[in-house]
């Protein structure tokens, strides 16, 4: 592929007033999925001229000291320069093993979890959920849409997580959120998620060639 994502500067935000540390946080994009209803892989097709990959690292960037991407084909994905490659740590074991590989995956005991066919990921949602984390001192801080919770646009805490996941893997839980019961879960209401995301975009995956067009003609007016 022509497109490269460069080097992405991982630069720390100015989110200091409000508590945040980015030394803490990993930031880990979930990519390489069958992409069936795109007819090609969307983490890779190009958004406003380079891989949708890329435009959500470069959105997540500022936020993370440590970036990871979880693929099983790292060779499509070797233009990436500053972001960790990693595989499936839980081969075959669907979205419950995706989820743990991305938390397993990451050194810092706050993860944040994107899908890579995310193009309007937030920041500011990240930012919020880790001060609501940590006030709080929840385990998960996930939104739940009309669609259901939103695993893949979510902090959590490594240590606490992590366990519960492996436990309902072995288990044989399949459900991404079977584990839940287990951790303490702080759901963001509709209200902070206006707030924290007044687009109302962030949680939209672009499955198809129409919505990744759509999503294109979006971008280009932010």
């Amino acid at each position: 592929m022509a497109c490269c994502v460069g080097r992405v500067p991982l630069r720390a935000p100015a989110f200091e007033n409000a508590g945040y540390n980015t030394r803490m946080l990993s930031v880990v994009v979930q990519a390489g999925g069958q992409s069936s209803r795109m007819g090609e892989d969307k983490a890779l097709k190009s958004f406003l001229g380079k891989p949708l990959v890329t435009r959500v690292i470069e959105r997540l960037a500022p936020i993370a000291d440590e970036l990871i991407v979880t693929t099983n084909r790292p060779a499509d994905y070797a233009f990436i320069k500053d972001a960790r490659l990693t595989a499936d740590l839980k081969p075959g074991r669907g979205a419950l093993g995706g989820l743990y590989t991305a938390i397993a995956s990451a050194s810092h005991d706050y993860v944040a979890v994107v899908a890579c066919d995310m193009p309007f990921a937030s920041t500011r949602l990240i930012e919020s959920a880790y001060n609501l984390l940590v006030k709080e001192e929840a385990d998960v801080v996930i939104a739940k849409t009309d669609e259901g919770y939103e695993p893949f646009h979510a902090l959590y805490r490594r240590e606490t997580c992590l366990s519960a996941i492996e436990a309902a893997i072995i288990e044989d839980k399949w459900k991404v959120i079977a584990w839940f019961p287990q951790v303490k879960v702080r759901t963001l209401s509709p209200d902070e998620l206006k707030s924290f995301d007044p687009s109302g975009l962030c949680f939209w995956n672009v499955n198809t060639p129409e919505e990744f067009q759509k999503a294109e003609q979006l971008a280009q007016s932010e």
